[in-house]
């Protein structure tokens, strides 16, 4: 019981220490479905995303059954197509993610607290876009 209490004791320095600074995670699934106008497509995605106080930003994404040829994330509402504001690095295999100390800017945070940035994958065969997930917070 005492280890107990004194791992909640640091948890809760770490945590008072941090402020505002821990985030959870959104989860995001990405289909052809999602896409303006939708696609037929076999292919799925898994994305998370996670922003700090400071518009820190960490996201990854990971693709089952297409080969991206650019992975972005997009400004743009549900069912409407927009802008690319943050590219994503392939990672190796079927994982590609956000550069490290990447930040979304004051207009990309504003977008991001409205739900209005979405994941969205292109592929030769879809070039505008293959899947699409919506990252809401």
């Amino acid at each position: 019981m005492n280890t107990v209490l004194k791992r909640l004791g640091v948890v809760a320095l770490i945590t008072g220490s941090m402020g505002c600074a821990l985030a959870s995670t959104i989860h995001v699934t990405l289909s052809g479905r999602q896409e303006v106008p939708a696609v037929k497509s076999t292919a799925r995605g898994e994305g998370t995303v996670t922003v700090l106080a400071d518009h820190s930003l960490r996201a990854e994404v990971i693709v089952h059954g297409v080969k991206p040829t650019m992975v972005h994330i997009h400004e743009g509402a549900t069912g409407a197509n927009g802008p690319p504001v943050i590219w994503l690095k392939h990672a190796g295999g079927n994982v590609w993610r956000v550069a490290p100390g990447t930040k979304l800017t004051p207009a990309e945070y504003k977008a991001f607290r409205a739900g209005e940035l979405y994941f969205n994958v292109h592929s030769k065969r879809d070039p505008a876009g293959e899947l699409r997930g919506q990252i809401k917070p």
